[in-house]
């Protein structure tokens, strides 16, 4: 409705025609999308991940910032679908083929058009999961992608464990969800829509002068 509502105002008109009275009355500010970026060689990072990132420097062997989950899978499972679904998975998102590195002392993002991915496939018993599981789960070199890695478990005929392994650096929990959601509808044949922007779009976006002059004002807020 290219309005900003306060947040203190969703408690304090608290039905929909109060509500709609408080938005009446607020100057209207256009909203805008986040643009997508010019292409270049490196790109800034994002405030959460500049601070992921100082935290792997101070000690780039931890695993605090891993974000591991796995997926039961039951039935027939075609193994070649499974690997393709995720390298397609790869290819559509720019932050699982990204790099990060120092130019000129701050660290940025580096994405790769093209980055080696496989799929590491076992059998073990379900008593051998755990140990198989620590294993897989470790530290991440933040220069080399893909910053993905997966492993396919099989347990017994027709019962897998698909589990995958992410840096918090390109992910967060509802993004997992999202990747998880995607891998099945792309095993299932279907075609998803053509991404609009990046997240290295949305880097540059909050990185703007526009965006720094927006947080200083909150900034001053605080410090006050």
């Amino acid at each position: 409705m290219n309005v900003e509502l306060p947040l203190r105002d969703v408690f304090r008109y608290t039905t929909v025609e109060s509500m709609a009275g408080a938005i009446a009355s607020l100057e209207e500010t256009r909203h805008s999308s986040i643009p997508k970026a010019e292409e270049k060689a490196y790109y800034p990072v994002s405030s959460a991940q500049k601070r992921l990132y100082v935290l792997h420097q101070l000690d780039s062997s931890e695993l605090n910032y891993n974000l591991p989950s796995a997926l039961q899978l039951e039935g027939a499972l075609n193994e070649a679908k499974v690997e393709k679904a995720l390298t397609t998975l790869v290819a559509r998102h720019d932050m699982l083929r990204t790099g990060f590195e120092i130019v000129n002392g701050e660290p940025v993002q580096r994405i790769h058009p093209l980055v080696a991915f496989k799929v590491e496939k076992l059998q073990a018993s379900e008593d051998q999961v755990a140990a198989i599981l620590e294993g897989f789960i470790q530290p991440f070199d933040l220069t080399q992608p893909p910053l993905l890695r997966a492993l396919l478990i099989e347990l017994e005929k027709e019962k897998f464990l698909l589990a995958l392994d992410i840096h918090h650096i390109g992910s967060d929990g509802l993004s997992m969800d999202v990747l998880l959601r995607e891998f099945v509808r792309l095993y299932n044949g279907e075609e998803l829509p053509e991404l609009r922007i990046q997240y290295k779009d949305y880097a540059v976006w909050q990185q703007s002068e526009e965006q720094r002059q927006r947080i200083k004002r909150q900034e001053e807020y605080w410090r006050g």
